[in-house]
């Protein structure tokens, strides 16, 4: 018994660095619809971490009603809370550059989803958001309950096709 354990630890002591927390986030099954690259810990990829839908799906979420400028109702918003993307992949940095389909990029202070419950909505009135209305991501702040972020600054972070963040 005590030569297997001598024997489990040798090997656990060569094993290249890096190969432990590979296994930590499983590989998308589905379509990938985000990619976290950058100061990250936890990867399951060359590129980075890649999430499928039900990937992000799995993370703790919530939901907000809000008024935004984009909609002319209160909508309700759904998907994984932006802080818990972060602790998933094991982010380092201090700010994120959020990218859409479309190249437009824009850059958000971790700290934002740290201090916030920041969600990236996946979900709009319980259904998936398509590329056509603004999905599959749409970085979405606590407008309403947060009165303060319902200005210019937090409407250009709200970044909407998302499909990359760098934390840098």
């Amino acid at each position: 018994m005590l030569i297997r354990l001598a024997l489990l630890f040798c090997l656990a002591c060569l094993a290249p660095a890096g190969q432990a927390g590979a296994a930590e986030i499983p590989a998308a099954k589905g379509p990938v619809i985000l990619t976290v690259s950058g100061k990250i810990a936890h990867r399951n990829g060359p590129d980075g971490a890649t999430f499928d839908a039900a990937m992000l799906d799995a993370l703790p979420k919530r939901m907000t009603t809000a008024s935004t400028p984009w909609y002319s109702d209160k909508m309700r918003f759904e998907g994984p809370l932006g802080a818990a993307l972060l602790d998933q992949v094991g982010a380092t940095g201090t700010t994120l550059k959020v990218t859409a389909l479309n190249d437009y990029a824009v850059e958000i202070p971790v700290e934002d989803f740290r201090k916030w419950p920041v969600i990236l909505a996946t979900k709009i009135n319980d259904k998936p958001i398509s590329v056509r209305d603004k999905g599959p991501i749409f970085v979405i702040y606590p407008f309403d309950e947060q009165p303060s972020l319902y200005n210019e600054l937090y409407f250009g972070r709200s970044a909407w096709q998302v499909k990359s963040i760098e934390v840098r």
